[in-house]
Parts: C-alpha cells; sequence; structure tokens
C-alpha cells in the first residue's frame, strides 16, 4: 500500500509537472510596414527628403530619408496603431498624409507621392535715390586728406547719384563749421596780416579783420557755391574722380571742371554755380573790405584766382589726393 501510494504520488507530481510544461503559447502579432516613393508634380525622384512616421506615443515616432530613388520605407511596426507620414525637403511644400490604420501583416504602399514647389516671397526694399544720395554724403563728410584736411567736395563712386537741395546745403554747412577750416581761415589772416592786406590796420585787432574777412570770404564762396546756386541751378558741385584712361583725358577732365559740371539731370552744362559762387562771394566782399579795396579788382580778381586755385585742386583731386584721403576706397 505505501508502495502504491508511492507510485500514485509520483504519477501526480509528474503529471503536474507536464502540464506546467505545457503552457499554450498564444500567436504573435504579425507586424505591418508602410513604404513610398517621394517625387515631384514632374514624376522626378526627390532624394534627401526627411520622412518623419509618427502615432500616438513618442516611442512610435521614427524618422527615414528617401534614398537616390526617392523611395523610402518604415518596416516592423505594430499593428493596430493610426500612423501619420510627413515629408519635408527644401523647395518644396510639406506633406502631410491622412490617417494610416495597417492591419496585421500588411503593407501600406504610399505610392508616388507628388510634392509640388514651394512659393518664395521676396521682400524687395525700395531704396530712393536720396537715401543713396544721403549715404554717398555721409562717407565724403568721412574723408580727410591725411586724415586731417576736409575733403568733402570729391566723390568716388562710380555711379552717383544727384544731390537734394537739402544735402547740398548740408555739406555745405558742414565744410564752413570744420574745425581744419577755422584753423585754415586762422593761417591765411597770419598771411594777410603779414603782407599788410587788405588795408586793415596792424596788432591784434588788425588780425581779427583779417581773420573775419577771410572766414567771411569763405563762408558766402562754399555757401553761394556749393549750396545755392547749384540748387537753383540743380547743378551738381562736387568734383566727380575719373581714375581711369589716359593721364590726357584725366588731365582734361581735371582742368574743365571749374568750368563745366554735371546737371542733376545727368547732362554737363556750363558751371554758373562755381563761378557764379566766386563773384557773388567777391561781390559781398565789398561791403566789408576797407574801402580802399573795394571795386570790381576785388570782384573779378577774387574769382579768378578762386577759379585757378579750383584748376590746381582739381588736378590734385585726380592724381595726387586719392592715395592720401581716408575713406576713398569705400565708394566704388
Amino acid at each position: 500500500m505505501r508502495f502504491t501510494r508511492a507510485l500514485v504520488a509520483c504519477l501526480l507530481f509528474l503529471l503536474v509537472l507536464l502540464a506546467s510544461g505545457q503552457q499554450v503559447t498564444a500567436p504573435q502579432p504579425q507586424s505591418v510596414s508602410i513604404i513610398g516613393t517621394v517625387t515631384d508634380v514632374q514624376n522626378d525622384v526627390l532624394p534627401g527628403a526627411t520622412v518623419t512616421l509618427t502615432g500616438p506615443t513618442p516611442a512610435d515616432t521614427r524618422t527615414a530619408t528617401t534614398d537616390d530613388n526617392g523611395f523610402f520605407a518604415f518596416r516592423d511596426l505594430p499593428s493596430g496603431v493610426a500612423y501619420h507620414v510627413s515629408i519635408r525637403i527644401n523647395g518644396f511644400v510639406d506633406y502631410t498624409s491622412a490617417t494610416l490604420t495597417p492591419q496585421p501583416g500588411q503593407q501600406t504602399d504610399l505610392g508616388d507621392i507628388k510634392l509640388t514647389l514651394s512659393v518664395v516671397q521676396t521682400t524687395v526694399t525700395a531704396v530712393s535715390e536720396e537715401q543713396i544720395a544721403t549715404q554717398e554724403v555721409k562717407l565724403a563728410e568721412k574723408q580727410r586728406v591725411l586724415g586731417i584736411v576736409p575733403n568733402f567736395y570729391v566723390t568716388y563712386d562710380k555711379h552717383p547719384v544727384p544731390l537734394t537741395s537739402k544735402l547740398k546745403f548740408k555739406l555745405a554747412f558742414r565744410t564752413s563749421i570744420d574745425p581744419v577750416n577755422f584753423a585754415g581761415v586762422g593761417f591765411l589772416a597770419a598771411v594777410d596780416q603779414a603782407g599788410d592786406t587788405p588795408n586793415y590796420q596792424q596788432g591784434w585787432l588788425g588780425y581779427a579783420q583779417r581773420y573775419g574777412a577771410e572766414y567771411t570770404d569763405s563762408f558766402t564762396d562754399i555757401m553761394f557755391g556749393g549750396a545755392i546756386l547749384p540748387s537753383l541751378f540743380h547743378q551738381d558741385p562736387r568734383y566727380f574722380y575719373q581714375g581711369t584712361g589716359t593721364v590726357k583725358s584725366r588731365f582734361l577732365h581735371a582742368i574743365s571742371t571749374p568750368f563745366i559740371c554735371p546737371a542733376d539731370n545727368g547732362h554737363h552744362e556750363f558751371n554758373i554755380s562755381s563761378i557764379g559762387g566766386d563773384v557773388i562771394s567777391g561781390a559781398i566782399s565789398n561791403l566789408y573790405y576797407p574801402r580802399s579795396n573795394r571795386g570790381a579788382g576785388l570782384v573779378f580778381g577774387g574769382a579768378l584766382i578762386d577759379t585757378g586755385a579750383r584748376v590746381v585742386n582739381a588736378l590734385a583731386q585726380e592724381f595726387i589726393f586719392p592715395r592720401f584721403t581716408s575713406h576713398s576706397k569705400d565708394q566704388n
């Protein structure tokens, strides 16, 4: 009995072991895949496009890149999940598919996904001639020979635009109040004092009179020749650096500048602004020079000297000053 009971116990134990080892294995869910080809509307494939697969959770997100044939594939995906496919490539409108829910074992082929070109919006900022001219004047106001002497009335720009009347007055006033101009007037007044001309008295009072006369001459000449007359007659008071061509052509260009100037409309005409400014300045000087120095000689003699000085200055502007002028290379 004990043997039988032991045998039965062993058999029962074996049956339990066999029963525990024969677990029922549930069938594994079949995976799915999603494939497609990215092209443009002309059916040309688009390699290098970024394809993103998104699902309900971050763990469902995958990314692929189309190959040389524009093809992409997402394989071994869980079934029964709602997916979206998004495609992005520069120059084309982004694409997002409808909801995809592949069934177990199913391969979803999206076929040729045609992307359309994106509309490129270009913003064009209109720049007026006045804005360009203002920038030119700002550059000109930085031009100094040897970094000291103002050289504002020369343009190195190959295609300068006309100055407005406002800019002509701005440039003239800026030149007349430059500290170097005051220093230059002081030097000329000292030369006049040494030469006892004009016929003011000697001493500090005479120097002050000569200084005042020199500065007034300079101021009226700059304002009439560089702003008032150029605005009335629509002429450009600047020197236009040529810089190229033969020495002869550059020489003729320089010496003609005091007599021929560009008008605001682009034509060249008699430089009434420059010569007229010299004559008007000389005429005004008759109001404050000593009586013994007044007369037509003061007006026309001074204008002739000023015109000659302009010729010399133009030659220097063409052949000498550019290499010593700061910021002259900022214009082209």
